[in-house]
């Protein structure tokens, strides 16, 4: 089955060129797949499908498809189901919060590795930095999903309260 090992290695050189992660033997390829077939999907408040997504939405039918988890709708409600975790523990699939003008959580992101994530911003679906000057500054906190969690929504279907996302309009800056 060499041909498959050698696909999957092409599939992750390229991802690490056009992402900027360096893939490893260990990557989730369904992650990088996901994250490359959603890049450039506008960004809409409230919105959930292909035509506009925000941020809460992204990282909930990352969730769904990426890891077969149901997660909560807005970034709030997601944060309540993580363990919390530093910056420089940060591990590809983990969440990434932020404050961004607001004193509460207002953003979420999936991170990728190399300090990227994976996110709908105002740019609409993209990948950004932390270390870039306005992420880091407004970086709250990461988060490994909690395997009490995991263990309650792995298949369930999807009965999670469908309120509108959370995000902050990003525009305005």
């Amino acid at each position: 089955d060499d041909n498959k090992d050698d696909q999957e290695s092409l599939g992750k050189a390229y991802f690490s060129q056009i992402m900027g992660v360096a893939l490893s033997a260990t990557s989730n390829m369904k992650l990088f797949h996901f994250v490359y077939d959603w890049i450039g999907t506008p960004y809409h408040f409230g919105g959930s499908s292909r035509r506009g997504i925000d941020c809460s939405a992204f990282t909930k039918e990352l969730y769904s498809e990426v890891f077969n988890l149901d997660i909560k709708r807005n970034s709030r409600d997601i944060f309540s189901m993580v363990n919390p975790v530093g910056k420089d523990e940060l591990k590809e699939g983990d969440l990434v919060f932020f404050k961004i003008h607001s004193r509460s959580i207002s953003h979420v992101g999936i991170y990728l590795g190399n300090n990227k994530f994976a996110h709908a911003s105002s740019r609409g679906v993209a990948i950004s930095s932390l270390d870039d000057a306005y992420y880091s500054r407004f970086f709250y906190k990461g988060g490994r999903l909690l395997a009490s969690f995991k263990d309650e929504f792995k298949g369930s279907a999807s009965t999670g309260s469908n309120d509108m996302g959370d995000d902050v309009d990003e525009s305005k800056n």
